[in-house]
């Protein structure tokens, strides 16, 4: 069965009987009698529907401040072991780099990799093992480089100091991504999918954000009011005031200008809450009401406390590889940054199957997963070639931000992307978003990390959590993710074997909670006896190989009739990352084209189409 859904743009708003404003008619948008599934009917845009083009664009920002904190945060940590302390110029170059290797990367994501729409950013677990690397003594800034007076940042000698170092970051984050992309594109991490259930999935997703409540916290700590109050509206906008429909005006239809309803609050209730704040802040910025001296508390509160990046940022540069020139390979780096690797695809695979909880997918099958860690591994070689000084992964903020906005659509995510692309080239623009105030990116954080924390503990309903072997499997796996890296972070002395590259993996393997917690639940769940009902593998697999079919093929099958129509030989099946098709033979394709073009132009409908309400 071929099933196409094909529009040539957004559908436009129209105005229901009851006066709300929706993104579709229902003869349009869904076949007669075709009602929403229970996994997506709390979801104002599924993952297959299109909102319009400017709610796309609004979402698309929201998705991009969502993760702005994320992707400023890395380079600004990099900064001082960089030598960059003093430099905010490059500073903002680097963030303008990684913003527009983001946008490539997200892009690549959603139309070849996972197809979930899960924006690619910067990712912390390559950050602990190139600080370690910048840590050794021939990676050492020199002394003079922390003196502001001394520093000539045009001078061709302090040039030389940063961009050696980097372009040693380069190296190992380039060999390091053809290990990914190895394990994705092989098949390798599909196959190890078929040993993880739902007791290995729940501790990863809760330990994405979980062990991030001390830099969530101390972000918010920062000026508690401020981060309270964006929390507050967050809240208010996304839990009581959800259903509370707004009067907007309408143009079009028989009466040129109406007046209709719209769901803002539902839509938009993390960009609200960051404007609001930010206005706020700005107002007590310029009334002085927050202190001006940097040591007072409440000071990361202004709006001007990152006023210099701003003014010397330029208003368009266009980042390309090897802009800090050619990248060199140390073998200690090169096993710190494959730690990093490995943590990073287990946040990943978790976040793929978070998403598709959030945005009502049905699970990702293992070609999709096989696909997705491939793509993050060319992303990542695409990072080091760009020389952001880090990786990419997929965001689990924005996997957050899915559940409270209620908006799944991928095509919001295409949007994102570019607006990342946009901002990585107008660098003026992407060092403004930089100054929004610190507790109220926390505040934000605070939000978003207890969502996914949420969305991992979930998974446990296909459990019989009754059973005292679930019970200290999830529970033993979650303490010791939070334990074990606590008390490495504070001992890393006891975990000296004399060989460094050992103790650097073995150190950021043992650091990363979602690495332990995961590990533990994977080692217990399939050494423990335990039946396949018990520990929720029957449910598991029964939706993952049941659960919508159809829906599931439309998901995750590649773009443009590749698959189905193009590239459909046996041998290119065979691969592990291709989708695979039911039976029926070359003449009935069951994988769903999703075309961004329509073919029919003429006043029939098209057939196949999802449902799209607010």
């Amino acid at each position: 069965m071929n099933s196409a859904i094909t529009s040539c743009e957004p559908p436009s708003p129209v105005q229901r009987d009851d006066g709300v404003l929706s993104s579709h008619t229902d003869g349009q948008r869904r076949k007669k009698g075709q009602s929403r599934s229970p996994s997506t009917s709390h979801l104002a845009y599924g993952v297959l529907d299109i909102p319009p083009w400017y709610l796309c664009i609004f979402l698309g920002i929201q998705h991009f401040l969502t993760a702005l904190g994320g992707l400023v945060a890395v380079p600004l940590i990099l900064a001082k072991d960089l030598c960059l302390q003093h430099d905010p110029l490059t500073q903002s170059y680097l963030i303008s780099t990684i913003f527009f290797v983001s946008g490539i990367c997200t892009l690549l994501q959603v139309f070849l990799g996972v197809r979930l729409p899960i924006l690619q950013g910067g990712t912390f677990a390559f950050v602990a093992p190139s600080l370690a690397m910048l840590s050794l003594p021939a990676w050492k800034c020199p002394e003079w480089t922390f003196n502001a007076s001394r520093v000539n940042t045009s001078s061709p000698e302090f040039i030389e100091e940063w961009q050696m170092r980097i372009r040693e970051l380069q190296g190992a984050i380039m060999v390091a991504s053809c290990v990914q992309m190895l394990v994705g594109f092989s098949g390798l991490i599909g196959f190890l999918m078929r040993f993880i259930g739902p007791l290995t999935i729940a501790p990863t997703i809760s330990l994405v954000a979980l062990p991030l409540f001390d830099s969530a916290g101390s972000d918010a700590g920062i000026h508690w009011g401020i981060s309270a109050m964006t929390i507050f509206l967050i809240v208010l906008f996304s839990q009581y005031l959800k259903n509370v429909a707004v009067p907007v005006p309408v143009y079009g239809g028989e009466r040129k200008c109406q007046t209709s309803k719209f769901y803002l609050f539902q839509v938009f209730p993390v960009l609200l809450a960051l404007c609001i704040s930010w206005l706020i802040c700005f107002i007590l910025t310029v009334t002085n009401a927050l202190p001006s001296a940097p040591t007072a508390y409440g000071y990361l509160a202004r709006t001007d406390t990152k006023g210099s990046v701003l003014n010397q940022a330029p208003w368009f540069r266009f980042p390309y590889p090897g802009q800090w020139g050619l990248p060199t390979i140390s073998l200690a780096g090169v096993f710190g940054i494959i730690a990093g690797v490995i943590s990073s695809m287990v946040e990943s695979v978790g976040d793929y199957y978070a998403c598709a909880r959030l945005v009502g997918a049905p699970p990702p099958p293992k070609h999709a997963i096989n696909r997705g860690i491939g793509i993050e591994g060319l992303g990542c070689l695409l990072a080091g070639a760009w020389g952001t000084g880090n990786g990419t992964t997929s965001y689990s903020e924005n996997v957050g931000a899915l559940g409270i906005t209620r908006v799944g659509s991928r095509v919001v995510i295409v949007a994102a992307g570019c607006v990342l692309l946009l901002m990585g080239m107008f660098g003026k623009i992407g060092a403004a978003f930089a100054t929004i105030p610190t507790p109220v990116i926390g505040g934000m954080f605070l939000v978003m990390f207890g969502v996914i924390t949420a969305v991992g503990i979930s998974n446990l309903q296909y459990v019989d959590m009754n059973s005292s072997r679930n019970l200290f499997v999830f529970g033993f796996s979650i303490y010791c993710g939070l334990a074990i890296p606590n008390w490495v972070n504070k001992n890393p002395e006891m975990l000296q074997t004399g060989i460094l590259q050992l103790d650097q993996v073995i150190q950021v393997l043992l650091t990363t909670g979602m690495f332990v917690g995961g590990f533990l639940g994977f080692l217990l769940d399939n050494t423990i006896p335990g039946s396949q009902e018990e520990r929720g593998l029957l449910a598991w697999n029964q939706i993952q190989e049941s659960e919508e079919t159809r829906k599931a093929s439309e998901v995750y099958g590649l773009p443009w009739g590749i698959g189905t129509k193009f590239c459909t030989s046996s041998c290119v099946r065979r691969l592990p990352f291709w989708p695979r098709l039911e039976h029926g033979g070359k003449g009935q394709m069951s994988v769903s084209q999703l075309t961004l073009c329509s073919q029919v132009s003429s006043g029939e409908q098209p057939r196949g189409n999802l449902e799209t309400r607010m």
